[in-house]
């Protein structure tokens, strides 16, 4: 039984994030989870004006998703940065490419659980995940927010990611990396989407 856990990540957050995800997915006995990077679409003296290509190199031999990866798949989680709200391009471009797929109801019934990263604590990691289960229900996708436990015992002294929509974090200006905490609810929304992809193939 497979799990893709797919990401896109500039620097290096959502990266940590999905690979918490694949810990927990492969917690779950008969479970594989294979992560995958969504291809960059940004031209290389861009990024490195940004200050990201340097980063990217810690993940660049990651497979770069297709659309194969998402027919094959038995359920997935998807890593999503937050751009003013909403998916980054590098995702839409991905999720542009899947039309044949809705077509022929591929990806109808399976289960997705989505995380998001943000530059602030209230910089949109609700609103792209909530925008990108609506996209993905025209899939006929099954969204999987995260347990309850992991959103509702958050301090309120606490600066923290968590939504009851999927796990998040958030970066400041590049230097904060996910918490504990945060990584432990990704850990956590993988396990769940792992075991309950595991029981909608039984």
């Amino acid at each position: 039984m497979r799990v893709n856990i797919l990401f896109y990540s500039m620097y290096g957050h959502m990266y940590q994030m999905a690979q918490a995800a694949q810990k927990g997915a492969e917690a779950v006995d008969g479970v594989e989870a294979q992560l995958l990077r969504i291809p960059e679409t940004l031209p290389e003296e861009v990024l490195k004006m940004m200050g990201a290509l340097e980063a990217q190199k810690q993940f660049e031999g990651i497979p770069a998703a297709t659309m194969e990866d998402l027919a094959q798949g038995d359920g997935f989680i998807f890593g999503l940065p937050t751009r003013y709200g909403r998916m980054s391009a590098q995702w839409a471009n991905f999720l542009d490419q899947s039309g044949q797929l809705w077509q022929q109801g591929a990806l109808a019934g399976k289960p997705v659980g989505l995380m998001s990263s943000s530059g602030t604590q209230h910089g949109g990691q609700e609103t792209t995940i909530i925008s990108t289960a609506a996209s993905l229900m025209h899939h006929g996708m099954l969204v999987v927010g995260l347990p309850l436990e992991h959103w509702t015992q958050i301090p309120p002294d606490e600066a923290s990611g968590g939504t009851p929509y999927g796990a998040s974090t958030f970066v400041g200006d590049g230097s904060r990396m996910p918490s504990d905490r945060e990584l432990a609810a990704a850990e956590a929304q993988g396990k769940w989407v792992a075991e309950l992809t595991k029981k909608l193939k039984a």
